[in-house]
């Protein structure tokens, strides 16, 4: 039934003038997120909404480009000061990320939870 309606549009030309028709499809990949997380991410990202590290790292880039460009001390100094504290933020969910990824973290976390809800 379904394979019937697609003909029926392809005949009647519903199909042509897609977006995006005639181009190769662009895949993302999203290996790096977690698979019961792949949907909602997906959610989000078309929301417009992003994760705080990568619109951390949209103003690193930003930031640095605004330094390069900048004739003035005083402006200097205080893109220079954002820049340290967005890569120390960074740096701070990073590492974050990271620890709580082992399973020494995961083997020490389950122990407190199993200890404080004896």
């Amino acid at each position: 039934m379904a394979e019937e309606k697609i003909q029926e549009g392809l005949k009647d030309g519903l199909f042509d003038n897609l977006p995006g028709s005639g181009k190769p499809q662009q895949f993302e990949d999203l290996t790096a997120v977690p698979k019961d997380l792949r949907v909602s991410y997906k959610v989000l990202k078309n929301a417009g909404y992003l994760p705080e590290e990568i619109q951390i790292r949209k103003d690193i880039v930003t930031l640095n480009d605004l330094i390069r460009c900048c004739d003035d001390d005083h402006e200097l100094g205080r893109l220079n000061a954002q820049l340290r504290i967005k890569r120390l933020r960074f740096n701070q969910l990073a590492e974050k990320r990271s620890i709580q990824k082992t399973r020494a973290f995961r083997n020490y976390r389950d122990k407190i939870f199993n200890h404080l809800h004896m």
